[in-house]
């Protein structure tokens, strides 16, 4: 599945892995809301995604997209190197990282090495980023709420806004039953069985400067 906000970008792509051979293109999005239900409905199992869309990130719709169906792996396409967005698109659950610069064969190849279980990030520098992540989150929050995905400390935070599954599924676009799942992962992340003491153990935990 191939999201980018270029159309013209996407016909590039799409011809060049389908001239290849071996490759099949399911669904094109050029928005992060329209990747995420493209996604639902084709069920990729590889995604190259740019981190600019029309309407927000790569990095969230991929975040979205993961969370949905783990087993899909993202390619993250941008046309900029920088150590926040490898770390952002790591965090999010990136298979790879790749520059808009490759060249075609590369990105064919990238494809195939992701969609066997392979990764194209180095190990060196996936094994930084990871202990940076998990040092991060020790330091700033307690050991249970480093469990979390950054999508499940969104929905804990509308948790103890008060607001019901429905209401936290309007403001995240997220189906009603969806948000029911991530609340019952976070229970279990937590080791709490109500919403109301989630919501306590975010008031007592979280170290967070400014929450």
């Amino acid at each position: 599945m191939l999201v980018d906000d270029h159309e013209v970008v996407r016909q590039g792509i799409r011809a060049l892995l389908e001239a290849a051979g071996g490759i099949v293109v399911a669904g094109e999005a050029g928005g992060v809301r329209e990747a995420v239900d493209v996604a639902a409905s084709v069920r990729p199992d590889v995604v190259i995604m740019d981190v600019r869309l029309e309407d927000g990130s790569g990095i969230e719709a991929t975040r979205e997209i993961r969370a949905a169906r783990p087993d899909t792996k993202v390619i993250i396409l941008t046309s900029f190197a920088d150590d926040e967005a490898l770390f952002a698109s790591i965090m999010a659950g990136a298979a790879g990282y790749v520059l808009k610069q490759v060249r075609g064969g590369e990105l064919v190849r990238s494809v195939k090495t992701v969609a066997q279980g392979g990764s194209l990030l180095d190990p060196a520098v996936t094994g930084t980023v990871l202990d940076r992540l998990r040092k991060g989150k020790h330091l700033l929050k307690d050991e249970r709420l480093a469990r979390l995905s950054p999508q499940e400390e969104r929905i804990l935070s509308l948790v103890a806004d008060g607001k019901t599954n429905r209401e936290i599924g309007d403001e995240l676009h997220l189906a009603e039953k969806t948000v029911k799942n991530y609340v019952s992962s976070i229970l279990s992340k937590l080791e709490v069985a109500r919403r109301a003491e989630a919501a306590a153990y975010l008031a007592r935990h979280s170290g967070t400067p400014g929450e």
